[in-house]
């Protein structure tokens, strides 16, 4: 099986911690849908849809991180990449403590994907 090779003419300034978690989504077009985080960063996401989003098009979203509180609320994002029902979605507004919950989240993650890296290390 051939793999696609997507070409994305951007850089990502952050990490992209792998997470699988619930998110919904609504584009300005009033089309709303469901879909599952696969990878997230302070700004932004890589998204798979039931139904596909188009390039470019502007979104909100609503993401049911595995913390167990309320929705956190993207409430504009752009799509800049999209691979059938596969998306990069940048972040462009997010309400100040939405933004800080999104860090304090993805931070926590890290540290502990770190921090099971070395004892794994250690343990080889």
């Amino acid at each position: 099986m051939m793999k696609h090779m997507i070409s994305r003419p951007y850089h990502r300034s952050f990490y992209r911690l792998p997470v699988t978690c619930s998110a919904m989504y609504c584009m300005l077009s009033t089309l709303v849908g469901e879909g599952t985080i696969k990878n997230l960063s302070p700004l932004g996401c890589m998204i798979e849809t039931d139904k596909p989003l188009s390039a470019k098009e502007d979104i909100a979203l609503r993401l049911v991180l595995p913390d167990q509180q309320e929705s956190l609320p993207i409430e504009f994002a752009h799509v800049q990449w999209i691979d059938g029902n596969r998306a990069g979605i940048e972040f462009l507004q997010v309400e100040t403590d939405a933004n800080l919950r999104l860090h304090d989240f993805i931070w926590e993650r890290t540290v502990q994907r770190f921090h099971a890296i070395q004892v794994d290390r250690v343990a080889s």
